[in-house]
């Protein structure tokens, strides 16, 4: 697992109370409602994470469906057990998204929130999802667009740099990296899948304060730990994105646009 990647220890808690809602959940909303709903639906996601998605999943999901929620990071899926409420259609599972335990065509629709960017292979964890859907399931995943559209990312990306003349910490290049719609239909439609259709969503970002958020942005992602290994102190890094982030978006509320690639294809 790459450093990127690595979300364990108390990041897990910070990433849900500080990112879950403001930049995650308009676009699980947004994802479950895309989600073809038949009887016996069964589902499989994929980088599920503290279970942002796995709740509006379950919403849509018929009585007698399931959904089988992966992730790579224990810590996540440890989390996501404590916030979403317990279900009888619903399995954690600790799990590589490149290698699944899963036998070929068991699941009817494969979803993945914000997840692909991470994969070191992409073109391997699309060609796993293809495996384990039937013929004729659905899959449906998003990516960020780029740092240029997501203004909270760059300022992130900027303001750590700012501290690190030499050797900048690079963690917000990972989720904003993948942003080129061309590449991700391709790399799809190269794993096997048809009918890919990509669409470039906006939504705007509500947290209650450029603190609440500047939290989220250091201590919910693997840069905090970063930052300390490079013998730096993350609070002034913290402080001086609150700073930026009040400046570009105000203090409380802090509220903004976020832009994303929403993808489907058919198996």
């Amino acid at each position: 697992m790459s450093n990127h990647a690595s979300f364990v220890g108390s990041i897990p808690q910070y990433y849900d109370r500080h990112l879950g809602p403001v930049i995650f959940e308009p676009y699980a909303r947004d994802l479950a409602r895309r989600l073809e709903v038949r009887p016996g639906l069964r589902v499989l996601e994929t980088a599920c994470g503290t279970g942002m998605l796995t709740r509006r999943l379950l919403e849509r999901l018929p009585a007698d469906g399931r959904v089988d929620a992966t992730d790579l990071n224990g810590a996540m899926i440890a989390h996501a057990r404590t916030v979403v409420p317990a279900d009888a259609r619903l399995e954690w599972r600790e799990a590589d998204a490149q290698a699944l335990p899963f036998p070929d065509a068991s699941f009817d629709a494969v979803v993945c929130q914000f997840g692909l960017m991470f994969f070191p292979d992409r073109l391997a964890g699309l060609r796993e999802a293809r495996r384990v859907l039937r013929s004729g399931g659905q899959l449906l995943f998003n990516v960020w667009d780029s740092l240029e559209a997501n203004e909270f990312g760059r300022i992130g990306h900027e303001t750590i740099a700012s501290f690190f003349p030499k050797d900048p910490p690079t963690f917000y290049l990972t989720p904003f990296g993948w942003h080129d719609v061309v590449d991700v239909r391709a790399t799809t439609a190269r794993a096997g899948f048809r009918e890919v259709t990509s669409e470039t969503l906006a939504r705007e970002a509500v947290s209650e304060s450029a603190r609440s958020f500047a939290t989220g942005m250091i201590q919910g992602n693997p840069v905090w730990n970063t930052i300390r290994e490079r013998g730096g102190d993350p609070a002034p890094v913290l402080d001086a994105i609150e700073r930026n982030m009040a400046r570009a978006w105000g203090s409380a509320p802090c509220r903004g646009k976020m832009s994303a690639h929403i993808v489907s294809a058919r198996a």
